[in-house]
């Protein structure tokens, strides 16, 4: 089966959906939120560059026909700076006993 496939709105690279992030236009509301809805959406890589440009050039507007708001930037902005876990694997198991790993 072959992944699903989405375009950045920003850099035009093709990625796993799930390695980018997601903004939609919610149906029938016209309103912008990020992850969750049904309605258009745009996918953006989530880098300081490709968020960059798609804030100064307003390529999110542009692709979901509909105004971005600043919060939404700001939120975007926010998930830059946070520290993410990279997986949710279980630890290998001599992490477990306390011994350490080199």
């Amino acid at each position: 089966m072959q992944p699903n496939l989405r375009r950045c709105v920003s850099c035009r690279e093709i990625a796993p959906k799930s390695a980018l992030w997601r903004i939609v236009r919610v149906y029938p509301t016209g309103t912008v939120q990020l992850d969750e809805g049904t309605g258009r959406s745009a996918y953006l890589c989530p880098t300081a560059a490709c968020l960059k440009a798609a804030h100064k050039k307003n390529r999110l507007g542009r692709a979901l026909k509909a105004p971005v708001s600043e919060q939404i930037y700001q939120q975007l902005q926010q998930r830059l700076t946070r520290p993410t876990i990279a997986s949710s694997e279980p630890l290998p198991e001599s992490s477990t006993r306390g011994e350490k790993l080199l």
